[in-house]
């Protein structure tokens, strides 16, 4: 597998598979290389990406990853998130963020990774919003 910054070609590849995002920030993020596309090297083709902001405007908080179907449970998530990790910890950070939705089976893998629960968000229109954490 091999991660690179996105770049303006990629924004159709993101926009086709990420619903939670105003398209013009796509675009802010790939400028601002705060999305990285995973690719499969044998094949040469894209198997997912993950975008990421920061929380408070100074805590690394990991936005989403995206594995197309093929490819899920091959580890391209486990790596893609050691390779922020160590991006971040290279920048400086002690400690990133992420979030996912009590329904999602994401919680575990973050867990598995060693994020730990932190809080939660509850929206009226959506299921809890788990906050999870992980020192660097």
């Amino acid at each position: 597998m091999k991660i690179e910054y996105a770049t303006e070609a990629d924004y159709d590849y993101i926009m086709d598979r990420d619903r939670h995002i105003h398209h013009a920030i796509v675009k802010t993020k790939i400028n601002e290389k705060e999305i990285f596309i995973l690719w499969d090297e044998d094949e040469g083709s894209r198997v997912g990406w993950m975008r990421y902001g920061y929380f408070w405007d100074n805590l690394p908080f990991m936005n989403m990853i995206w594995i197309d179907e093929p490819y899920r449970n091959g580890g391209y998530g486990k790596k893609v998130v050691h390779h922020w990790e160590s991006l971040m910890k290279q920048q400086g950070f002690d400690t990133v963020m992420t979030s996912t939705q009590s329904d999602e089976h994401a919680q575990h893998f973050y867990r598995k990774l060693g994020y730990v629960d932190a809080g939660a968000l509850l929206l009226d229109t959506q299921p809890l919003e788990i906050i999870l954490i992980k020192k660097i």
